[in-house]
């Protein structure tokens, strides 16, 4: 999520050259991938850990919540650890975090402990916060720099490709083909209630086995590899700025909170989308999503007339990232056009709207609402970032690791919507619908840039 300084703030260290790096910008590239994965199996295990670990969907929420708390300890550490020993260790420490945290899921699922999850997670997203932080410096200097803008967007179409495929990993490899509920296994006897919740804990093992596995890989890459160094003019001057200070500029605090909400709305749809489907709509199904589940099966060889429910609404999470998706690509090309706050503001309305609609119907119809709910949020977390630190000058280093922090709103908001899950799945909802209002005040009022002594 996390984006890094302008292209024109960044330069090779004296002596480097931008030339050839085919391998290393396929490196970097990789780590835009690794970073989408992880963010988008957090709704999948949401889902399993109510029946595995025998938790509430509030209890199940702190997924969420121990993930982005990583972001929020991690974001000025990564900055502070880049800016001593380079961006190259920056990122083998991030792959390492990640790795090891992957690895964790498989003594963590033996013991069925949350606790010990919630500290593999935590890790992950910590790993994550250090590659968030670099990926995009180095993308904007392997290669030539008028090319810079479409080399970022080519690595970040990558973050979108993984965004679809963890709800697929988690439909056909976590979720189970017998669906269960708790009221289910309450009725069953006590052991063989047990054994279920055993195996549907294991059930998250070989995926992320696999998943630390490549991490590892591309540790071992990017440690043999020469990368680039990079560094920036304005690093000792910006250092120096205390954060404080940065909170007279009024269109960044806005900024801050208009992300915190954003995060906090993104991760409540995506962490319960699952939960969503199944209380609005569980028999019945969207056309479009079943399409793609159709055509995601017969790429697999999977039978889709064995699915259970819950493995559905998991293929409908994955439409609706290919909905969010392609809203990048309108939303991109719409700023080619009108002001990015412009665009912002149409996509926030439009989220406002199809989340009130949602909590209004029920049905299929909330679920469609919702799916196209990702559309409206694609563009979201850039231009709020964009908006927030411009016009900072050299304060504009310290202000996104700030604006980064915000993203804790991921760890706290769904929190609050599981805690409203037992009114209804439309009191739920509430939560998403404020934070979209509040992004609608930062794109119509709060980015405006004024005057500071």
């Amino acid at each position: 999520m996390a984006l890094g300084p302008a292209p024109e703030n960044v330069k090779l260290k004296e002596g480097t050259s931008s030339g050839s790096y085919l391998i290393p910008f396929a490196l970097v590239t990789s780590l835009f991938f690794l970073w989408g994965l992880a963010n988008s199996l957090n709704g999948s295990l949401i889902k399993q850990f109510q029946i595995a670990l025998d938790l509430s969907r509030f209890q199940a929420g702190i997924v969420d919540f121990a993930f982005y708390l990583g972001y929020f300890f991690m974001a000025l550490p990564a900055g502070y650890v880049m800016r001593k020993f380079g961006y190259k260790k920056g990122i083998l420490f991030g792959l390492v975090l990640y790795s090891a945290g992957a690895f964790l899921f498989y003594p963590a699922a033996s013991a069925r402990v949350y606790g010990f999850f919630l500290f593999a997670l935590f890790m992950i997203a910590s790993g994550i916060a250090f590659l968030e932080t670099a990926a995009n410096l180095y993308v904007t200097v392997l290669g030539e720099p008028q090319k810079a803008e479409w080399r970022l967007n080519f690595s970040q179409s990558f973050n979108g490709i993984s965004l679809i495929l963890g709800p697929v990993i988690g439909a056909l490899f976590i979720f189970s083909e017998k669906e269960y509920t708790p009221e289910m296994l309450q009725a069953l006897p006590a052991a063989q209630a047990e054994a279920i919740r055993v195996e549907e804990a294991l059930s998250v093992q070989g995926p992320y086995l696999f998943i630390g596995t490549i991490v590892a890989l591309v540790a071992i890459l990017f440690a043999v590899m020469k990368m680039p160094e990079v560094g920036a003019e304005e690093e000792k001057s910006a250092g120096k700025i205390p954060i404080t200070h940065l909170f007279r500029h009024r269109h960044l605090v806005f900024g801050i909170l208009a992300q915190f909400a954003n995060v906090g709305a993104q991760a409540t749809l995506w962490g319960y989308f699952v939960d969503f489907k199944l209380d609005f709509s569980r028999e019945k199904h969207w056309v479009l999503a079943e399409g793609w589940m159709n055509f995601i099966n017969a790429v697999t060889g999977t039978d889709a007339a064995n699915l259970s429910n819950t493995q559905i609404a998991g293929f409908h999470a994955s439409f609706a990232l290919v909905l969010f998706m392609l809203g990048r690509f309108v939303g991109t090309s719409l700023m080619t056009r009108m002001p990015a706050n412009r665009v912002l503001s149409l996509f926030s309305i439009g989220s406002v709207i199809l989340v009130g609609l949602a909590i209004l119907t029920g049905g299929l119809t909330a679920i469609i609402c919702l799916s196209f709910t990702y559309f409206c949020q694609s563009i979201m977390f850039p231009t709020i970032f964009a908006l927030a630190t411009k016009n900072l000058g050299v304060e504009a280093k310290i202000a996104s690791s700030l604006v980064i922090m915000s993203i804790v709103g991921g760890a706290v908001l769904p929190l609050v919507a599981g805690l409203l899950f037992p009114a209804g799945a439309s009191a739920a909802l509430l939560v998403p619908l404020v934070c979209f209002m509040v992004v609608v005040f930062f794109a119509l009022k709060g980015y405006k840039i004024r005057p500071v002594d």
